[in-house]
């Protein structure tokens, strides 16, 4: 009888054994650990936040200054901070009282998106975008002059790149220069105070033979962007018209890596 009974225990003891292991495993399981980096908790998909919007991603398409969809956009989707999405609704409805919509061209961009970009620029022999992009520079200094870096502020998620589109014409705002121009003629001062608003006409920073320029009413067009984004939290950047980072943004430190696509929640 003593040894039936030490073996009914032994028995039982294996049993909760057994339960305490699977308890854990399942544990684990439903309960993943995420990376900080990883974690897209805090964001919205940004044609939810703010229906209006018009999506053209050229990273997820092949019309951008590598010429192939970038590493980590699985869907031609944007993605922003709930507070940066917050803010864009309130510049989509200032600029809708104008007449116009707001086109999205990126927003958050995963580090793998910017390790493609710093692969492309390491190879000097691709330049089969360059008469698109970069005509006026050689490939060498993209690096020199920070149009290529390791890290950027769409990785950290409150950053945006975007025109305008008018609804009368049902055509983009004539900016004057296409999105993701290399050069001089992209930067907000081009030809004018953007301070001030006031067009000057001064193109002596062009590096294009003979000299380009923009018009003052597409200088015009730049700042009813401007001021929009300005008036609503956001902060210009001094060599891209059409790039825009939310002053208070919520991550500063924090670079993402989860891929631009639609978010399950």
């Amino acid at each position: 009888m003593k040894r039936i009974m030490q073996w009914v225990l032994a028995a039982i003891l294996i049993i909760i054994c057994g339960v305490c292991v699977i308890t854990c495993c399942g544990s684990e399981d439903d309960n993943p650990v995420v990376s900080p980096t990883d974690d897209s908790s805090q964001f919205v998909t940004l044609s939810e936040a703010v229906p209006d919007v018009i999506l053209e991603i050229r990273y997820y398409g092949t019309y951008n200054f590598v010429g192939t969809r970038i590493d980590g956009y699985e869907e031609p989707t944007a993605l922003l901070t709930r507070q940066a999405a917050d803010s864009l609704k309130a510049v989509n409805e200032d600029v809708k009282a104008q007449g116009y919509r707001l086109k999205i061209y990126d927003a958050y961009r995963p580090q793998k998106g910017v390790d493609h970009f710093v692969r492309w620029a390491q190879d000097l022999e691709d330049t089969k975008m360059k008469p698109y992009f970069y005509p006026d520079l050689d490939k060498s200094v993209l690096f020199e002059q920070e149009y290529i870096m390791e890290k950027s502020g769409h990785t950290r998620g409150s950053t945006v790149d975007l025109t305008l589109f008018d609804m009368a014409t049902e055509k983009e705002l004539d900016m004057g220069g296409t999105f993701d121009w290399f050069g001089p003629e992209s930067h907000p001062d081009f030809c004018g105070n953007p301070d001030t608003g006031e067009y000057t006409g001064d193109n002596s920073k062009s590096s294009a033979t003979p000299k380009s320029s923009i018009t003052e009413q597409q200088f015009k067009n730049r700042m009813i962007l401007r001021r929009a984004m300005l008036a609503h939290g956001f902060k210009p950047l001094d060599t891209e018209w059409w790039h825009f980072t939310l002053r208070d943004e919520p991550f500063p430190d924090t670079y993402f890596t989860f891929p631009v696509k639609q978010l399950n929640k």
